[in-house]
């Protein structure tokens, strides 16, 4: 049997992580180095090369590559954005300049809506008007449109983006435009808002448009980057990009649509918590994914993730949580549900000028990284804080690549944080980690509760390199009564990367009364719909026994401003079928809202259709039975502190490579491995299932 590999390679603020997996197996393999900022391909070229020369495998070997990154979000916060156009309806110039009238925070008097991508003097209008059923009031003045194009060709920028009123039902005067534009300026890279977004809002369609444009440059030169590498490196494998929704698709079609790749990185996080809860028949679950930058919250119900087509791009994460709404960019395409904090290993501890202790959002990064790493790094960070309590091994911190330097983490804390606030290192330190604590719980609560889920009905899936360090306080603190700890849970994310399918997101704006509905119609609109996906899905290879459709319907109460997302049943859709998909609609609404009005008239808003061609998952690998006494995996002892032990526990340090299947671990313990260190709390136990993951629950 001929052996062939999978990587994923997820690229961090902090780390970049790879996961190379045996197809035949499920043998696992990964690798974690730092990420290089100003070259991010360097890092993904850097975790490749190591983790096939450890594994001993050739290019030739590896039949996929997926990618998950977060350039996309990067580029947009840091403006490194390429020169955007901007092409409207005559007397919408403005549409970017006004946006919405919410605000993240409604007394702030110093508030700033965020710059638009597309300055002014790059936005134009040009005559032409549709009504709302899409018939033509104005036509396309093309004369204007060719005097546009030679103007966009003076300024010399690289994309355009064109959104034009109602172009949602009738694409015609936005294709014309395209048409013109590649005529006149052929270098320009043309996003239509009708392709990239054809939904009703258009200040949401055309936010997502610009954002499309502006980074399609920067994400093809990106790709086309890693690609080169990895060809000339003899790496003839299928190259794939980790979608927001939770899918991937090919290098090309990311490069068509970047916007549809926001918050690659973290996606796959969630991804790799479905598959694992699925794995171990737990279908409901909450993930944690705390890397060196951010803490990343996500929730599946019933093994799927909860995607929202509300998201912001843009934001700088924030150490509160809910406060962000208004502050960035909308995009109106499906994003997998996820809560994010400036709360990461390296966020900065800090005093504010009121004299309160403070963590975040601000990070130390890759460069140069807490003041432990001794890399140049001052300021005290999470990681510094942990160092300091003795939950992090100073001589194992990436299997010993990094040795940290206590004294350098003690004096950071002492300086910045205890002598300015009259207290001693230690308490300074276990502030650090409560305070942090307390955001990532508010974190969890608001990806639950507030989501109208009760957190004690899930299990907690806690990765990331410093996720199971933390892990056990946060389950105690939302009375989770499970928490998961993966196998290598700092490169989790990236073994999420190659466990979830090809998928394509298609949408249309169709508003009808539901009492009224022309089911004709619909039928038609979705068979359109899935011929444009099985025609993308057969271009990328895909076998038709593979493709599947999904089918979802806004729908909302006749007035209302927002919808919810409602799955449809397979097949036409009859008087039966539409009683219970408006029956789910209440249900939803009654756990969203916390009401429902079954007697109050209901209509369809925007259809979607997600195309997906299925790829065999890899397994987990199983691990044979043997010794569950702990005490043959223990290496050490180290004074750890544990504040509802009332200080520092002579605490048992055990090698997790070592811990057989069954083995039980009494708390308070402490288990270290290559990526990442759990610390079992007081109260707490852990044991050993058969794929080698710890399962922590009360004592």
């Amino acid at each position: 049997m001929t052996v062939r590999y999978r990587l994923g390679v997820d690229i961090g603020g902090t780390f970049t992580d790879a996961t190379l997996i045996n197809e035949v197996t499920g043998e696992m393999r990964v690798g974690k180095v730092p990420s290089t900022p100003q070259d991010p391909s360097q890092g993904f070229m850097e975790a490749t090369h190591r983790l096939l020369s450890q594994a001993g495998v050739s290019p030739g070997e590896v039949k996929y590559v997926v990618h998950g990154t977060t350039m996309v979000t990067n580029s947009i916060i840091e403006g490194k954005v390429a020169r955007t156009g901007f092409i409207t309806t005559d007397g919408f110039r403005d549409l970017l300049e006004i946006q919405r009238q919410i605000r993240p925070s409604l007394y702030d008097l110093q508030f700033e809506k965020p710059r638009p991508l597309t300055p002014r003097y790059l936005c134009f209008g040009v005559p032409e008007r549709l009504d709302a059923q899409g018939n033509v009031l104005t036509p396309l003045d093309e004369s204007i449109v060719r005097q546009v194009a030679e103007q966009l060709q003076q300024e010399r920028v690289e994309s355009i983006a064109v959104c034009f009123l109602h172009s949602y039902i009738n694409p015609s005067h936005e294709k014309r435009t395209g048409e013109i534009l590649r005529e006149v300026f052929p270098g320009a890279i043309i996003s239509l808002s009708s392709e990239v977004a054809p939904e009703f809002r258009e200040y949401y369609r055309a936010s997502t448009t610009v954002i499309n444009a502006s980074i399609r440059p920067v994400v093809g030169r990106y790709l086309q980057s890693i690609e080169a590498r990895l060809r000339k490196e003899g790496l003839k494998a299928e190259l794939l990009v980790m979608q927001s929704s939770g899918g991937v698709f090919t290098f090309a079609a990311a490069s068509e649509k970047p916007v549809f790749m926001v918050e690659s990185g973290p996606a796959a996080g969630v991804i790799a918590a479905t598959y694992l809860g699925a794995t171990l028949g737990h279908p409901d679950v909450i993930s944690f994914d705390m890397g060196g930058t951010t803490a990343k919250a996500g929730l599946i119900q019933n093994g799927t993730p909860r995607v929202t087509k509300d998201y912001e791009v843009g934001t700088a994460a924030q150490t509160g949580v809910g406060a962000s709404r208004g502050a960035g960019y909308p995009i109106r395409t499906p994003v997998i549900d996820l809560v994010e904090i400036g709360a990461g290993g390296g966020s900065i501890a800090w005093v504010d000028s009121g004299g309160v202790l403070r963590v975040g959002p601000q990070s130390a990064g890759a460069d140069p990284g807490p003041a432990c790493y001794g890399a140049g790094g001052t300021e005290p960070t999470i990681t510094d804080a942990n160092l300091v309590l003795g939950r992090l091994n100073p001589r194992y911190f990436l299997g010993g690549e990094i040795e940290l330097d206590v004294e350098a983490a003690r004096q950071a804390i002492k300086e910045k944080c205890a002598d300015p606030l009259g207290m001693d290192v230690v308490t300074a330190a276990n502030g650090i980690v409560e305070i942090a604590n307390a955001a990532m719980v508010n974190a969890l609560r608001l990806i639950s509760v507030q989501r109208g889920y009760d957190p004690r009905d899930f299990v907690l899936t806690a990765f990331g390199g410093a996720g199971p360090v933390h892990a056990n306080r946060l389950a105690a603190e939302i009375e989770v009564p499970t928490t998961v700890i993966p196998m290598s849970p700092g490169t989790t994310s990236a073994m999420g990367l190659l466990v979830t399918d090809l998928k394509h997101d298609y949408s249309t704006t169709l508003i009808q009364r539901v009492d009224q509905l022309d089911t004709t119609a619909v039928e038609a609109t979705y068979r359109e719909l899935e011929a444009q996906g099985r025609a993308s899905l057969e271009r990328e290879g895909m076998r038709q026994v593979d493709i599947t459709f999904l089918r979802q319907v806004d729908i909302r109460y006749i007035g209302q401003s927002y919808e919810l997302t409602i799955l449809l049943p397979d097949g036409r859709l009859g008087s039966s079928e539409i009683a219970r998909v408006l029956e789910r609609f209440h249900i939803e609404h009654d756990r969203a809202y916390g009401y429902s009005a079954p007697d109050e008239p209901v209509e369809f808003v925007n259809l979607r259709l997600t195309a997906i061609g299925k790829i065999a998952k890899p397994r987990l690998r199983e691990f044979d039975p043997t010794s569950t006494d702990p005490a043959e995996a223990q290496k050490a002892n180290r004074s750890v502190y544990f504040a509802e032990s009332g200080g520092y526990v002579d605490c048992p340090i055990y090698d997790r490579y070592r811990l057989g299947v069954g083995c039980v671990l009494e708390g308070p313990a402490i288990v270290e491995e290559i990526d990442s260190t759990t610390v079992i709390h007081p109260g707490y136990q852990a044991q050993v299932d058969k794929f080698g993951n710890l399962i922590l629950t009360k004592r």
